[in-house]
């Protein structure tokens, strides 16, 4: 161990054991993994790291989703248990809070873990946008009117013009954000937690994440045209600014590559106790220190995964300055800046091998892959503490305090 933690240590801490995940395939119908089911995706990812633990039976297995319908309906993550072989006793589960699901899948399981309820358990998230589209499961906050006039709902890229409009950003400030991440993400390693995705015949379809290697020009970037100006102009615009007459009108600053890319992608962890991981003969990676959810303003709705940070570090008695690491799911440029000036961090401490603007948002499964990113880094920087944090639609937040061990 590192040394006594500042949140005591106690016989049911809860330890990330074990990790793997997908490469994130560009999610359209000409990316990868579109030809892949996401049931597939977990299964192979549970077969993978079921082997590593050498058992076949778990307390759960909770998977986090964020469009449960067709291919990702039908409790994928019981789906998945059976297509992977684990024992038929293995129970699972999915669950979706929006684009925070996966996160909120493994603090979940923490939460059981310390509370002793499991010793062993799986957790994680998935997301094939290319095969099951946003918003296809037609939901009440963005078909049904009541629903919708009562949260004010507005897509998410018009409310991240709102905050960029409230915040007073430039235009120049999301792109050179949007520059830093990718330059980042392109001179990276390979991820360590990466398993290639096969086909039936044993063929590699991909092993590394697909939208990695692009950088545009600075100049490409101020090209092009704004991407939710005519969103806006439809009549959100104007649910935006009745919701917040601060604003006066909306500047629509961001452009698709301000904005996070979509992607297919699936990531799992292993969570448990210290009896499981004598079990199992793994070594404990992480220690999850500490956790929040949170919700606020519907509305500007992109904020609450900041407000989540800033609770996760209270209960962990810890300040921004004394954590390492932050991966922060990038929902949007602007808010990525916000958090940066807010906490004072240098582009070395947050999404260091770059974001999903740069290398793609799985919705399901983004917290998921942040937080094995978040061990990998702590791993090779030597460093004690990161920070994990998502953003979710209708003003939903998570994060999640790790200690390397």
């Amino acid at each position: 161990m590192l040394g006594a933690s500042v949140v005591s240590a106690a016989a049911s801490d809860a330890f990330v054991l074990a990790g793997a995940r997908t490469p994130r395939g560009k999610g359209s119908s000409k990316g990868a993994l579109h030809g892949v089911s996401p049931v597939r995706l977990v299964a192979d990812l549970l077969h993978t790291l079921s082997a590593r633990c050498g058992q076949r039976a778990f307390d759960d297995v909770i998977v986090g989703c964020a469009t449960q319908i067709d291919d990702q309906g039908a409790n994928l993550a019981r789906s998945a248990v059976l297509l992977a072989g684990l024992a038929v006793e293995t129970p699972a589960v999915t669950i979706n809070r929006f684009c925070a699901s996966g996160l909120d899948a493994a603090n979940i399981t923490a939460a059981r873990v310390r509370a002793g309820d499991v010793s062993l358990a799986i957790a994680g998230g998935v997301e094939s946008v290319s095969r099951v589209q946003t918003f296809a499961d037609r939901g009440a906050l963005f078909t049904d009117p009541t629903v919708m006039a009562a949260a004010g709902t507005i897509h998410m890229g018009v409310a991240a013009d709102l905050v960029a409009t409230l915040e007073g950003f430039q235009r120049e400030q999301l792109e050179a954000y949007a520059l830093a991440t990718r330059a980042k993400a392109n001179r990276a390693p390979v991820s360590p937690s990466i398993v290639p995705v096969r086909d039936d015949a044993g063929r590699v379809l991909l092993d590394r994440d697909e939208l990695a290697g692009y950088q545009p020009t600075a100049e490409e970037l101020a090209a092009l045209p704004p991407a939710f100006a005519e969103l806006g102009a439809s009549g959100q615009d104007a649910i935006a600014i009745a919701r917040h007459p601060e604003a006066r009108s909306i500047r629509h600053l961001h452009t698709r590559l301000t904005s996070p890319a979509l992607a297919d992608a699936a990531a799992l962890v292993v969570i448990g106790d210290r009896a499981a991981a004598e079990r199992t003969g793994l070594r404990p990676r992480a220690r999850i220190v500490a956790t929040a959810t949170c919700a606020g303003d519907p509305v500007v709705m992109l904020t609450a995964g900041q407000v989540a940070i800033e609770r996760a570090l209270a209960r962990a008695n810890l300040r921004a300055v004394d954590v390492a690491v932050f991966e922060f799911a990038e929902a949007f440029a602007a808010l990525c800046i916000a958090l940066q000036r807010d906490l004072d961090l240098d582009h070395d401490r947050l999404n260091p091998n770059g974001g999903t603007i740069a290398l793609g948002h799985a919705f399901g499964a983004t917290g998921a892959i942040l937080l094995l990113g978040a061990v990998d880094e702590l791993e090779r920087r030597g460093e004690r503490y990161a920070v994990i944090a998502v953003s979710g639609a209708a003003g939903l937040g998570v994060a999640t305090v790790i200690e390397r061990v």
